[in-house]
């Protein structure tokens, strides 16, 4: 069986090793030069099932208003004319009730969950040093009141067996002395001592690399332009280097999917949110030794080698992937209230990356309306988290195994 698997991303390329790992023919074809140039390489760098909930939630659409009114909040809409975006955001809207936030919150940590496990074997089989760090996550809070709101809101994750703890400030300094200078500055965290971090585009050329020792081919600087079909199924798929023809094609374009899709009518409602990454050199033994979350200002943090990486935003403005200095604002002002001496703020890499994010949170994965076309794309902030997962689910129903989790919630659905 001869498989195309488009997209090189961490999804894409965890897909082809899987295929090609089985026993398939398998192509990997990326338009950039190289593995893992946009949410792949500027993600949080946290492995985050205990981070699973769905951003569709009844806080969310007083979240949008702020920042239609110029507010700063964790996401954020820039107005222009995109059919596009009102499309996703009125689906968007739609789950924005309790009791769809808690269907779709479950969905993604099922799939988190499992994928966590697959990563793990994945690097383990493939003797992988990703630069992980399997020290849990700490989901950190600046007020007592707020830190109470979280555990709370935790407690569902914990009913479903994802491990968490709740700590005081000090039980925060016990598991990163870097907070000690800064302890009564915050209320405490809640600890996902499983949760873990790493470089997933590291992982993913680690991975890529698998992939050709298992004869895959990996196609770079090619161009995806469209799909095309005959009756039920795809004939072949149109690049910038000519028309790849095969028995089974894999979209994991990322938020290049949605466009792809198009042209072969099928509608995802997959829109890109633009986040801000930045990596800084790390001052050694002045840097955070765990990967967390600020829950207040929702900025991300992963000590990945020798770099400091810090994330933050999701911003809602099409596919424009400047970097504007202002927006790392959030960036800059947790690094210097909680990591003063950490690293070298004015050095640095800083850039944005857009993820592909579904309106109501879990990704697509499997078979659409065509017999031969699967899906393994908008996974949206948790990509890596949900990579090998989702890739593992996709190659056993490409294979036609019964996939060993529950894809309800997580297929074609529109």
């Amino acid at each position: 069986m001869r498989v195309v698997v488009l997209g090189g991303g961490v999804v894409g390329v965890t897909t082809a090793y899987y295929l090609a790992r089985d026993g398939a023919e398998v192509e990997l074809v990326e338009g950039a030069d190289a593995i893992g140039t946009d949410a792949t390489g500027g993600n949080a760098g946290l492995i985050a099932p205990g981070h699973s909930f769905a951003w569709a939630s009844p806080r969310a659409p007083g979240m949008l208003a702020r920042s239609l009114l110029g507010k700063q909040t964790a996401i954020q809409v820039r107005l222009r004319p995109d059919p596009e975006l009102v499309r996703w955001g009125l689906r968007f809207l739609r789950e924005c009730t309790a009791e769809r936030a808690r269907r779709n919150t479950l969905v993604k940590l099922r799939l988190c969950q499992y994928s966590q496990q697959q990563l793990d074997r994945l690097a383990a089989e493939e003797q992988i040093d990703y630069l992980d760090g399997h020290g849990g996550i700490l989901y950190l809070y600046r007020d007592a009141r707020e830190l109470e709101l979280g555990a709370a809101k935790m407690q569902l994750l914990a009913d479903h067996g994802q491990e968490v703890r709740v700590l005081d400030a000090t039980g925060v300094v016990d598991v990163d002395p870097v907070f000690a200078p800064v302890e009564e500055k915050i209320a405490g965290a809640v600890y996902g001592p499983t949760d873990a971090s790493g470089n997933s585009q590291v992982f993913a050329q680690r991975v890529a690399e698998a992939c050709e020792r298992l004869s895959a081919r990996i196609r770079l600087s090619t161009n995806v332009r469209s799909l095309r079909a005959d009756g039920d199924r795809i004939t072949g798929v149109v690049t910038g280097d000519g028309v790849l023809e095969a028995d089974v094609y894999v979209l994991a374009l990322g938020v290049g999917s949605a466009a792809v899709a198009r042209t072969i009518a099928v509608r995802l409602p997959i829109y890109p949110a633009k986040g801000y990454t930045a990596n800084f050199p790390i001052h050694e033994g002045n840097a955070p030794t765990v990967g967390g979350v600020d829950e207040e200002l929702l900025v991300a943090w992963a000590p990945l080698g020798d770099k400091l990486r810090m994330t933050s935003t999701a911003e809602f403005a099409g596919y424009d992937r400047t970097a504007r200095e202002s927006a790392f604002g959030n960036i800059m002002r947790l690094a210097q209230e909680l990591f003063p001496d950490a690293a070298d703020y004015a050095a640095g890499e800083r850039r944005a990356c857009l993820r592909p994010m579904t309106a109501d949170g879990p990704p697509v994965i499997g078979r659409g309306r065509y017999a031969n076309l699967f899906f393994n794309t908008g996974h949206g902030h948790m990509g890596w988290t949900m990579a090998c997962g989702s890739s593992r689910a996709v190659a056993d129903l490409i294979q036609g195994r019964p996939p060993e989790i529950d894809l309800t919630g997580i297929g074609y659905r529109w």
